[in-house]
Parts: structure tokens; sequence; C-alpha cells
């Protein structure tokens, strides 16, 4: 049965920074598994936030297909529309290759990332972590999103990649700027994509074991220009969510009695902090998108050709026909759609690499600063105000002052 026409959710506003769960569960009680939503602009689409629904579409990507120029908006959508770095027009990633061009290259993607050492990835994130915490295990305090969780995953990932130690702590900044939309943010993208170029024909001419290598020695006949354009969409999926990945969890461990054991050297407790936080607190809330290729039915709605079809994480992952509080988390329950689903869905062995930088940057914190405390009530921690990406603004704590690796002590 369709559901009659309905008014549309603005896919903004304060509640997607305080309280994204009761939205979601607001939402769907008023408007069903799938329900129309406004983005910047006045812009429509349609917000899937049932858990089967979701699954529904990304398991069939030709009826959902990411091709973007199927929209049916664009003669709508200007130049300055501040969502397009999100849902681009022919851009040469593979976001947004379709079919069997975007299978071949997801398996050399994952075929390079799979190739990584396991031990040399845990090393360099080990190393790093140690490094960032030197500059500041001496003063007592610090902040942890912006001092640490924001600028250890690209480190790592760079590392891994092929670029230098050298030049790891400019592609932070560059990394940064542009996901903050700060004033530098044209310049970091300028300087992410210079280098990303200077990257790939360094290891045209001379190949190493790393990631950029493995990538321009496939067979499939990619040009250099989308293996630059993959390798810098996979380092900003990368680092923001897991960014984000570590903030969340290290704030349910610093105010969940249930994980007090992890301040004292519980490596246990942190793996389940990461897993429930995929379930509860996801970094990748809501995922732009895909586009039916033929009038179809969804949850109960009519969806247009061309209608753009947006991906509700978070509300998929509370879904209450699917789950009960109790039931998803037993047991490290990997069912949430938090790594998306179907053949777009974020590579496995990157999402190994990202559990891996995550969980080594909490764990040596953890292990360097083992009575770090929150320095400001919980109800004063503040998310970014956005509906995509969630994650907290700062984490301010407090630790006993010590020398940093190698000091005189």
């Amino acid at each position: 049965m369709t559901r009659p026409p309905t008014r549309p959710v603005p896919l903004s506003g304060p509640r997607f920074q305080t309280d994204p769960a009761g939205l979601y569960r607001q939402i769907r009680g008023e408007h069903g598994a799938v329900a129309p939503v406004v983005l910047d602009g006045d812009v429509p689409a349609w917000l899937v936030l049932g858990y089967r629904e979701l699954h529904q579409v990304t398991s069939d990507p030709v009826l959902y297909s990411r091709d973007s120029e199927l929209w049916n908006q664009w003669d709508r959508i200007p130049a300055d529309w501040p969502l397009l770095p999100m849902i681009g027009r022919k851009q040469p990633s593979i976001l947004y290759t379709v079919g069997e061009r975007h299978r071949e290259r997801a398996r050399v993607v994952s075929d390079a990332l799979e190739a990584i050492d396991p031990f040399v990835l845990k090393e360099r994130a080990e190393r790093f972590a140690d490094e960032l915490i030197d500059a500041i295990c001496a003063r007592g305090s610090c902040d942890i999103i912006a001092e640490y969780a924001m600028l250890l995953p690209v480190r790592v990932l760079a590392s891994v990649y092929g670029f230098s130690d050298e030049e790891g702590p400019g592609l932070v900044t560059a990394m940064n700027d542009m996901i903050n939309g700060q004033e530098g943010a044209l310049e970091g993208q300028r300087h992410l994509g210079a280098s990303m170029g200077a990257l790939l024909a360094a290891k045209s001419a001379a190949p190493g074991d790393d990631v950029a290598s493995r990538m321009l020695a496939n067979t499939a006949g990619f040009t250099a220009e989308e293996v630059a354009q993959d390798l810098m969409v996979m380092m900003a999926a990368g680092h923001q969510p897991s960014a984000d990945w570590i903030g969340n969890s290290l704030r349910l461990m610093l105010t969940d009695d249930r994980f007090a054991a992890s301040l004292s050297g519980g490596r246990h407790s942190v793996a389940e902090a990461m897993n429930e936080v995929l379930w509860e607190d996801t970094p990748t809330q809501n995922v732009a998108g895909r586009w039916a290729s033929r009038d179809t039915h969804l949850g109960g709605r009519l969806i247009g050709r061309g209608d753009l079809v947006l991906l509700g994480v978070a509300a998929a992952n509370s879904d209450p026909q699917v789950r009960t509080d109790a039931g998803a988390l037993t047991g490290g329950n990997n069912a949430h759609l938090s790594f998306g689903h179907g053949e777009h869905r974020c590579p496995f062995p990157a999402q190994e690499v990202a559990e891996t930088i995550a969980r080594t940057g909490i764990e040596v914190l953890l292990d360097r600063l083992p009575d770090v405390d929150l320095a400001v009530a919980e109800d004063a921690l503040t998310r970014r105000p956005s509906p995509w990406l969630r994650g907290l603004t700062a984490l301010p704590v407090t630790y006993t002052p010590t020398p940093a690796l190698g000091a005189p002590r």
C-alpha cells in the first residue's frame, strides 16, 4: 500500500546534533520506513530509515544506482550548492562508477589494501599514536579530538599509501581543512591533489611496498588520474569516520560505568565499546546517495525515476523491527550497516584497516594515560551540527602528567 503524500522533513537542524536517535524515531513514527526530506535549498530526496528497506536498496545497484547523472534535480542545483562535494556530477572516482567497471575498480582497491601487512599497520599506528601523545603527555590535559583523534588516522593512511613521514603533517592539515570547511579548504584540496599526483609519479618510477604502487601495478587499465581519485576518496573516507570512531568510543568509555575497567587496561572492553558505537553512535549517520533508475515502490512510497535516495544508516541500525538493544550488541554482532552493504559498501580490507587504526589509537592512549578522565560534565560535550557524519567537536580530558617516551624520568 502506498502512503499518502506527507510534508517533507528538513535534513538539518539542532536535533541532528543533540538527539538524532530521538529524531529518527519521530520521523519513523510519522512517515514510516521511507520519509520525504529536503536538503539545503529545498532540494527533495528520500531518507531510508528501515533496516530491511536499506538492505533492499543497497542490494540492487541496478534499480538504485550510484550514477548521479540520473538525478532529476540537476537543473535546480546551483554551482555553489554546499552539498556538491558530497553529491557530485561526473566525478571520476570509484564512488560514482557503476556496473562491471565499478566491480573491477573495487577489486583493485581491495587487493591493494588487503596486501597491507597487519603487523606493519599496527606498528605504524602505534608509532604515530606515541608521537602524538608525546606532544601532550606532560601537560596533564588536552582535547583528544583536536590533538589526537583528528591527527592519527591520516598519518597512518598516508604512510601505508606510500607517503614519507615528513609529508604526513602537511597531509593532516590539508585533510582537516577540507573536512572542516575552513578558509583553507580549497588550498587543502589542492595540496592533497598535488601530493597524490607527485606520489603516483614517484611510485611509477620506483615502486615500493605500498598501496599506491600496488594500485598502479594493476592490469585493469586504470589511468593514473583514476588511481589518484580513488586514493583521495579512500583517504577521506578512512580519516574522518575513523577519527570520529576514536572520539565516540572514548566518550563512551569515559562516561559509561560499564567500560570503567578499560581505563585500567581492559583491552576486551575497548572492542566492545567500539562495536557499540557502530550500533548506537555511528560516525556515518546518513549517506548520499542512490538514484532510482525507474519508477518503483519502497516502504510504501512511490519513488520516481531519478529521485535521490539517502541511506539512513543510524536510523536503520536502531530499527525496532529487526533488533532489540540487548540482542543487537551481544557477542560483537556485526550486522550493523555502518560500513554499508552490497557492492558499494566499504571494502572489507578497508574496514579492517580502519578498525586497526581506531583500536590501536584507543589502546595506546589508555596505556600511556591510564588515569585519563573527562574534564567537563558529560552534558557539556557537543557534536558537529551535521546530519551526515556524527562526531564530537571536542573531548577535553585531564590525566597525571607523564614524560614523553625516551625523556628523562
